[in-house]
């Protein structure tokens, strides 16, 4: 799990839902895969072509927005002798640094294009198509001295007729989430805003995700807008051992679950792909203490304790 808190939880948005326990090609749950942050090609018009991400900045002297965009793409797999595997690969989509005071002269558009490819690794073959959208970021001001910052992430791909599901997947972001990063400024909490910008807060149009404050508590420099709903600095656990696809679960029943699995489903699981063997082999590795860490952490009777209470 990596040491940067924000990163960690993006991540475990990234890939929350990739595989179910218990975490088998074969599991019924895992046919039915990417439910999660989908940008689709706009031919395909039964899922969105454009997530929009609107939030509050109050801008200082020299204000600037850092802003990557993140996704999966789908990895066709196919190897003799085992059934057709969506894989996924991470792609940085879009990654700016801009000033408030050059957006609020005109927005500023970037072009998205993931090439196709393919590749043949010991009889394992990969395949993906090309995905081409843009971003467009902007700002407008609202009451208070503050910005409404606006992040349009649109997908364009040209694609073939007629389009089923796992052809429009296959030319689709998924899992995709925006991080802002501001430096010489501080963000305003939708959930929680200050009296003044109430208003405001309520007029941002968020299309398929959710800006939360990120970080330490307390901090304002960062947003997670993700297709998860998450409260303000929601982290990831630090007894957590690493990513299990299932950020919403409890990681000791997950956990023990998969070292009860037979020898069988441990096989296939291993057959699954890269990352469920990962998961599976880390699970293996886990000593007695680090089971019991996952096991009775009550964060809010520490709170109250380091309280005085």
């Amino acid at each position: 799990m990596s040491s940067d808190p924000v990163e960690a939880l993006a991540r475990a948005v990234l890939y929350e839902g990739y595989l179910l326990y218990p975490y088998t090609r074969t599991s019924t749950k895992n046919q039915v895969r990417w439910t999660f942050g989908g940008v689709y090609p706009p031919a395909w018009g039964a899922d969105p072509s454009v997530m929009r991400t609107e939030c509050l900045v109050r801008p200082g002297d020299g204000c600037r927005i850092a802003i990557r965009v993140r996704c999966l793409q789908l990895v066709h797999r196919a190897a003799p002798g085992e059934l057709p595997w969506q894989e996924a690969a991470e792609r940085t989509v879009a990654e700016l640094d801009l000033a408030t005071a050059d957006l609020l002269a005109a927005p500023r558009r970037l072009p998205v294009a993931l090439p196709a490819g393919h590749g043949d690794e010991g009889g394992v073959e990969r395949a993906w198509e090309a995905i081409a959208g843009q971003v467009t970021v902007a700002a407008a001001p609202v009451e208070a001295g503050a910005l409404r910052l606006t992040v349009a992430i649109e997908n364009t791909t040209a694609t073939p007729a007629p389009l089923d599901r796992d052809a429009a997947l296959s030319r689709a972001m998924v899992s995709t989430h925006t991080v802002l990063r501001v430096s010489g400024g501080e963000f305003v909490s939708l959930a929680d805003p200050p009296p003044e910008l109430a208003a405001a807060a309520a007029t941002c149009a968020n299309e398929g995700t959710w800006p939360a404050l990120a970080g330490p508590v307390g901090s304002r420099d960062t947003v997670l807008s993700s297709p998860i709903i998450l409260e303000d600095h929601a982290r990831v656990a630090e007894e957590s051992p690493g990513d299990l696809f299932d950020a919403t679960e409890i990681d000791e029943i997950l956990t023990l679950r998969i070292l009860t699995l037979s020898d069988a489903e441990k096989e296939e699981l291993r057959r699954t792909d890269e990352r469920g063997r990962e998961l599976l082999e880390r699970c293996e590795r886990l000593t007695g203490d680090e089971l019991l860490r996952l096991h009775g952490t009550l964060r809010g009777v520490r709170a109250y304790q380091e309280a005085g209470g």
